[in-house]
């Protein structure tokens, strides 16, 4: 079949809706069908299916696991930067400054970024934190990485990027990427702090935390009010007693913000951890 032979009836864009959502928890608007379209088509001619209703049928019945993550990964978006939202960075280094003047020399310190994408945020965590204090090196210091899409994970542990990714960055921002041909890539230092996992945010999550920061920017807009409540309350469980959450500049925690204390723009803290510290 040629581009543009698929038509997508409304009782099909309910069917996909529904799916992407029991598996993904990814609320699709009716804005989203040109881009279902455009995108499932591919994975329709690849499967030479007839129709959407075909395809829907397909992963029902019969499909593997990778044709379960291919639908996924085809419905995720991934828009991403390095240094985006920089004064979530200001506000981290800030709080690890602090906690290294709070702890022993050399002792854990654990941040996940959820929903990492294509791994922008979790190397400039690391870029920025090893820049601004290289005692770091001698800490237990770890990033975890997740996202749903394991197509973008795979070139997120590349560290490979392209060269105009350092557009609008400053001198000491794009000094520690090593350079080569119209390409960019992360040091190997700070690569190795960063361990990239698959991880659906509305299933089970294996890690047990505690975490010191956890990012999660720009991926509760693609959940609806009860999903995002829930993820949001589960965080708080995650988070280490002073440790805060980072969230996108277009998000809000609903009816999960009662477990937070906002600190900051796009910035909470655990009221519970913070409750019992303080006793």
């Amino acid at each position: 079949m040629e581009q543009g032979e698929y038509a997508l009836s409304e009782r099909e864009f309910a069917r996909i809706k529904a799916r992407v959502y029991s598996v993904a928890g990814i609320s699709l608007s009716d804005a989203k069908r040109t881009l279902v379209v455009s995108r499932l088509s591919k994975i329709l001619r690849a499967l030479q299916l007839p129709s959407f209703d075909a395809y829907v049928d397909y992963l029902e019945r019969g499909g593997s696991a990778k044709d379960g993550q291919d639908f996924v990964n085809a419905l995720t978006t991934n828009l991403t930067r390095f240094y985006r939202e920089d004064h979530h960075f200001d506000h981290l280094r800030d709080h690890v400054k602090a906690l290294l003047a709070e702890r022993p020399r050399g002792t854990r310190l654990r941040i996940w970024s959820a929903g990492c994408s294509t791994g922008q945020e979790p190397y400039t965590i690391g870029m920025d934190l090893l820049a601004a204090f290289p005692e770091l090196k001698r800490w237990d210091f770890k990033i975890l990485a997740t996202d749903i899409d394991t197509a973008v994970l795979a070139k997120a542990a590349g560290g490979v990027y392209p060269e105009t990714e350092l557009n609008g960055l400053s001198a000491e921002r794009a000094r520690p990427f090593e350079r080569t041909t119209g390409s960019i890539r992360i040091p190997a230092n700070v690569r190795e702090l960063v361990s990239f996992k698959p991880l659906n945010l509305i299933g089970p999550w294996p890690m047990k935390g505690p975490f010191d920061a956890i990012f999660c920017r720009n991926v509760a807009i693609y959940f609806d009010k009860p999903t995002q409540g829930e993820m949001f309350g589960r965080f708080s469980k995650m988070l280490a007693p002073e440790g805060f959450l980072y969230i996108g500049h277009s998000e809000n925690l609903g009816s999960g913000g009662e477990g937070f204390r906002l600190v900051g723009k796009t910035i909470y803290q655990s009221r519970e951890k913070l409750n019992k510290r303080a006793a």
